[in-house]
């Protein structure tokens, strides 16, 4: 592999057998110039992107720095995570995490209105962020808020093998979010978030949503869902509130047997408030 141009120290373009190709690896430029050849066990990574250009101007752009947090994130992921991520991690992540530093560097907090949700869904991808944040201070001393560590997760999450669309996540997070302050306006009570029966809620919420993009509903005789709408009237007119929210603003509609099952978090979740 032939350099055809030197991004930073930890980054280099290469000619590979006629393709262009971005080339990472610890030092990998240091005393190098233009036409050297970088030999094959210096390279860490080896990007053929489609966004290679967008790359390229990233690295030149930002502190090197900040890059080599990014790329000591994505490993730290794919140790914890016992997994590789998708390769367009390197530029959405290295891109969203420079711009944080930044702001932050500049005294301007972004709060993550999801941060609850993406603690309670995504744990393991969160408990990465957290580790992120403190790497950060850790290295550059500059203080993340926990808001990043939520944003980072759902990079991390979306980049997992069917982790799913960045868009996507973020939608049915949001959907999520409001079905809980729906409920919580309708039984006019405040969500203890560190709650259990809160975390229950929340992941048979996330649950409900995926199996209605998959046409698979959990199972419930009519017996059974009778008995629930006359013993818990209140939560489950409180479920049927929340239905007519979802149809209304996302076009979701719920079955019968899925609301009876919501109506049983309910209900555990007003006993405990």
């Amino acid at each position: 592999m032939k350099i055809k141009k030197i991004l930073n120290n930890n980054a280099v373009v290469v000619s590979d057998h006629g393709q262009e190709k971005i080339a990472i690896g610890g030092g990998i430029a240091y005393h190098k110039k233009r036409n050297d050849i970088i030999k094959p066990k210096d390279v860490e990574k080896l990007f053929v992107l489609k966004e290679n250009e967008k790359l390229q101007q990233l690295l030149l752009r930002i502190p090197e720095q900040h890059f080599i947090l990014s790329e000591e994130i994505i490993d730290y992921a794919e140790k914890e995570l016992d997994t590789k991520l998708n390769e367009h991690i390197f530029l959405a992540l290295t891109d969203h995490l420079s711009f944080a530093i930044e702001r932050e560097a500049q005294g301007i907090h972004l709060k993550n209105k999801l941060l609850q949700e993406i603690k309670i869904l995504y744990k393991d991808e969160f408990a990465i962020g957290m580790w992120a944040i403190k790497h950060i201070k850790t290295t550059i001393n500059v203080e993340m808020p926990v808001d990043e560590a939520a944003f980072i997760a759902l990079h991390i999450h979306t980049m997992k093998i069917q982790g799913g669309d960045m868009k996507q996540t973020v939608r049915q997070t949001a959907i999520l979010r409001h079905m809980v302050d729906t409920i919580t306006q309708f039984l006019h009570i405040t969500i203890n978030e560190d709650d259990l029966s809160y975390e229950r809620l929340i992941t048979h919420l996330r649950f409900a949503l995926t199996r209605m993009n998959q046409y698979n509903t959990h199972s419930m005789d009519d017996e059974m869902l009778t008995v629930i709408k006359k013993k818990f009237s209140h939560s489950y007119q409180c479920a049927i509130h929340v239905q007519q929210e979802l149809l209304s603003l996302h076009g979701i509609e719920l079955p019968d047997e899925e609301l009876g099952y919501i109506t049983l978090h309910i209900e555990r979740l007003q006993k405990n408030n």
